[in-house]
């Protein structure tokens, strides 16, 4: 088992990778794939192999139109995977929104608790966080799959008023401000602004990835999930790629990957992690001799 000191992770000068581990019946790409306990781990063992720094373990689906699965279900499939990938030494985050499960988890041995809702769908997971001193990423979202019915799923949550960067922004530092309240120390904190999640087109998710900067400048890590998107989807479409298939949208990741670790990101978490680890070794190297120019 590895012993993880949390403050070097959070302050890491070089961007990590996070792999996706979706143990779900209907996530957007790969849901079913890893269902079964011995596969979720072998996939697990497999990206830390690909070169994963972090293994993102997520048992319930956030795409438009998903539908929650039961505590019972969920907590069963996340204990399953820590208790078998812990032992292999893996650093893991577990993308979950319910206190019991992010508690469950972090008594075996994970480490990071990714909140997708950023502490407000559930009010006690921030306090269970605080009372594990385990790291937190605080996603910015508008809420748990509002607005999921219609045609568009993001329509009712997709106006962003004063510009998608500056309102992403004001908003996350509110629910940033809301897990300090709950006891959360603000050197634990991670942010993500929630590319994809009421951010559904191009225009959406462009700005916050040029404005990068914008998210550094709280003083807080900035995770970064492109992987997979739709808007990577639209991207390809504009270029003239009918029907995009999933080694596309991998390129794509990757590319974003590069440019996200070049300009600072924390962590990128993605699908395919052989792709993105050999872009994030180009954009940590980018980086670091930019500096050396400066």
């Amino acid at each position: 088992m590895t012993d993880v000191n949390l403050q070097a992770l959070h302050d890491v000068e070089h961007t990590l990778v996070m792999g996706v581990l979706n143990i779900t019946e209907d996530s957007f790409s790969d849901g079913g794939l890893w269902l079964d306990p011995d596969k979720a781990a072998q996939h697990g063992r497999d990206m830390m192999a690909a070169g994963a720094d972090i293994i993102d373990i997520g048992a319930e689906s956030t795409r438009p139109g998903a539908k929650r699965v039961s505590e019972e279900d969920e907590h069963r499939r996340i204990t399953g995977a820590v208790e078998a990938l812990i032992p292999a030494g893996a650093v893991l985050s577990i993308d979950t929104t319910r206190a019991s499960v992010a508690a469950a988890a972090l008594e075996r041995g994970a480490q990071i608790i990714n909140d997708v809702s950023g502490g407000t769908l559930d009010a006690e997971l921030p306090h269970v966080v605080a009372d594990h001193d385990c790291l937190y990423i605080v996603q910015h979202w508008r809420g748990w799959l509002a607005g999921s019915k219609g045609a568009n799923p993001d329509q009712d949550t997709s106006v962003y008023e004063h510009g998608v960067l500056q309102d992403v922004h004001d908003e996350l530092m509110r629910q940033v401000d809301g897990v300090l309240a709950a006891g959360v120390r603000p050197e634990r904190i991670i942010i993500d602004p929630g590319l994809g999640f009421s951010k559904p087109g191009i225009g959406h998710n462009l700005p916050l990835l040029t404005g990068l900067e914008t998210f550094r400048a709280t003083g807080y890590p900035v995770l970064i999930g492109q992987s997979r998107k739709r808007f990577i989807s639209a991207m390809l479409a504009e270029a003239g790629v009918d029907e995009p298939t999933m080694a596309d949208r991998d390129g794509v990741t990757a590319g974003l990957s590069a440019m996200c670790a070049e300009h600072g990101a924390w962590a990128v978490r993605v699908h395919d992690v052989a792709a993105s680890r050999s872009a994030v070794i180009a954009g940590n190297v980018w980086r670091a001799y930019r500096q050396s120019q400066d």
